[in-house]
């Protein structure tokens, strides 16, 4: 035999709430149908009890018109009155024709005989006893007479009209169990509708996800957990479009970042190479030839460390240093480009040491980048400022320019990878590869701290990342490293 396939969620649901609908109407009705059936079969049982008690007193008191009133009773009742006397003689009452055929048969039936051979044991009690033959019949006999010479009464009475209502409450049951049936399909159909159609919706937002196209959104309608779960996927198809366009970005500057300074160097190179190039020239270009390959190699550096650091291999090595004499030998390293520049870099330590908890190269890689952005986006002549201070166990590091400043559109996006505020491939000095601040905010994250920014176009930037304070008592069970992932 087949199994029965459903396929989808949909033709599971419509099945099984349809079925389970059928049967719980089909065993109510059944239920009904026995009690029904049984409380008529009793309260006629009930019934015939009476007339047979009737019939009896009317044969114990040997009265005249017993046998007229009998008949009549018969007639009334349309019953089949049955009296059987010590010696198996019988005596019948009825007036319909099909109670004579009846009569004619029972005598021939074995659980009648049974009655019959036992009367002397029937004693007062009534009892009763089903029938099968044309028709279905219910007994009720007893015993009349003296003891010693015992006869049977027995009282026939016709089932047929409790059996044909019974069938009729049996069809009723079907034709209700049927409309039921359709019914739950229709509201089924409409229900199931509501909660699948969400889901096949999102299926196919998916698929248009995964094929690159994140234009598609699901529509949302109600407070539900479709609705959440779709509020969730157009909120991820949002941020994966806003990454895919960071990704094109970033892929065509760093295409043309590359292919730049390859053509000019594979130039250089080539007119040296031919002579085009007078041997005593070579110095000079020799070092556009290197500043080109510098460039190169931090790009490329940039992009191994962000990958080291998202993938996890990195190794944190904790300890405890002082967070202000870092800034100072940091500082140290870009005096060249602040004397360049024109600019004064104004220090604030609202202690003279800092103690912090965190590995110091990784954190000297934040300050590195944070202060190079800061000159880098900052006009000749104008003041940084970096500033130092602590609140209960937490050191707030703070790196501010007076620079052009972020317009605020950008602001929310500064920390993605690939992100460039600056739009345009062509070559300035403030573009850079749009990665220094993304290694930056996941270097703090790995230490478990934060980053925040606050910046205005023209108003300069303000950076705060969060380290936590250290005590000169503490120390690391675990020798100060720790695998971040």
């Amino acid at each position: 035999m087949r199994k029965i396939r459903f396929r989808t969620i949909f033709s599971r649901m419509m099945f099984m709430q349809c079925l389970t609908v059928a049967l719980a109407v089909l065993l109510v009705g059944a239920v009904l149908t026995i009690v029904v059936h049984a409380q008529k079969v009793g309260e006629y049982g009930t019934q015939l009890n009476r007339y047979a008690q009737i019939v009896r007193e009317l044969l114990s008191g040997n009265t005249s018109d017993a046998d007229t009133r009998i008949k009549q009773i018969a007639q009334d009742g349309d019953l089949l009155i049955e009296q059987i006397g010590a010696h198996g003689e019988v005596k019948a009452y009825y007036t319909d024709a099909r109670w004579k055929a009846y009569a004619e048969q029972s005598l021939k039936d074995t659980a009648y005989a049974r009655v019959a051979a036992h009367a002397n044991e029937v004693g007062d009690s009534l009892r009763h006893y089903f029938a099968k033959g044309a028709f279905p019949v219910l007994t009720c006999y007893c015993a009349v007479g003296e003891p010693t010479d015992s006869g049977l009464l027995l009282v026939n009475g016709d089932l047929t009209q409790i059996r044909r209502s019974t069938l009729e409450l049996i069809l009723w049951t079907v034709l209700i169990s049927v409309l039921a049936l359709i019914a739950s399909g229709i509201v089924t159909y409409y229900t199931s509708y509501r909660v699948i159609n969400p889901f096949v919706e999102m299926n196919h937002a998916v698929q248009c996800y995964s094929r690159g196209d994140f234009s598609t959104r699901i529509p949302v309608d109600g407070k539900d957990e479709a609705a959440q779960l779709g509020r969730s996927l157009n909120e991820m198809a949002e941020q994966l479009r806003g990454l895919e366009d960071t990704r094109r970005s970033f892929v065509a500057n760093v295409s043309h970042e590359l292919r730049s300074p390859l053509t000019s160097m594979k130039g250089f190179l080539e007119a040296m190479q031919d002579g085009t190039i007078p041997e005593e020239d070579f110095p000079q270009y020799i070092d556009i030839v290197l500043n080109e390959t510098r460039r190169m190699v931090t790009l490329v550096n940039d992009l191994l460390d962000l990958a080291r650091i998202e993938s996890g291999t990195i190794q944190l090595n904790f300890e405890i240093f002082d967070i202000n004499e870092l800034i100072r030998r940091t500082l140290l390293t870009f005096e060249a480009r602040l004397n360049e520049n024109e600019m004064e870099m104004d220090v604030r330590f609202a202690q003279e040491q800092c103690s912090v908890f965190a590995d110091p190269a990784q954190i000297g890689q934040v300050l590195r980048n944070l202060i190079d952005n800061a000159i880098k986006y900052s006009p000749k002549g104008r003041a940084l400022m970096i500033s130092t201070y602590s609140m209960r166990k937490t050191v707030y590091v703070t790196v501010r320019d007076n620079g052009i400043g972020i317009p605020q559109e950008d602001v929310p996006h500064v920390f993605d990878r690939f992100y460039k505020v600056e739009k345009a491939h062509t070559p300035a000095p403030q573009m850079g590869s749009g990665l220094g601040l993304s290694i930056v905010k996941r270097i703090i994250e790995q230490h478990g701290q934060s980053i925040t920014v606050r910046s205005a176009r023209g108003r300069g930037t303000q950076f705060t990342f969060t380290l936590e304070r250290a005590s000169s008592m503490k120390r690391v069970s675990d020798g100060g490293k720790r695998n971040v992932s």
